[in-house]
């Protein structure tokens, strides 16, 4: 009874708490968007393929893009496309369309979004901050290894970000 009591009590305390007007959200900075790029190059460069990298931010605003040499100009957009559908879904590309096949196809209409694997999220201290996507490997199944790679190696500063 007493724990009933103090769930109704806590429920009606915290139904009158007001919504805050301003809100602080934690977002991806330049120096972590450029180093997650250019790790996830640098992990495909070193499997032998040239990539691109795109890290977005929160809001699906490019925050860093690095192109290897080689790799076609057609891996910017799709890379940037792969980070949005992580963005619009919460998880990671390869899941979001695991996840969602009856959706798929409608969702690769949508204006810049490719429901492709190579787009993986972004987490840092719990918050989720931003996109990272990867185009140029042959399979986005490469693309995604070289994302995680690139997440791996930055996973002390992700893990401790504030």
């Amino acid at each position: 009874m007493r724990k009933l009591l103090l769930a109704s009590l806590l429920t009606v305390l915290a139904a009158n708490v007001p919504a805050a007007d301003v809100l602080t959200q934690k977002t991806v900075s330049l120096e972590l968007a450029r180093d997650l790029a250019q790790a996830a190059v640098g992990a495909c460069r070193e499997r032998g393929y040239q990539v691109t990298a795109v890290v977005v931010n929160r809001a699906g605003d490019t925050q860093a893009l690095l192109r290897d040499s080689l790799a076609s100009r057609y891996t910017m957009q799709i890379a940037r496309e792969k980070a949005e559908a992580v963005i619009l879904s919460g998880v990671n590309s390869s899941d979001f369309r695991k996840s969602r096949g009856d959706i798929r196809m409608e969702m690769n209409h949508v204006k810049g979004i490719l429901v492709l694997d190579g787009g993986v999220a972004i987490q840092a201290g719990g918050s989720f901050i931003g996109a990272l996507g990867v185009s140029g490997a042959p399979g986005g199944d490469k693309d995604e290894q070289c994302a995680l790679a690139a997440l791996d190696k930055l996973r002390e500063r992700l893990e401790f970000a504030e």
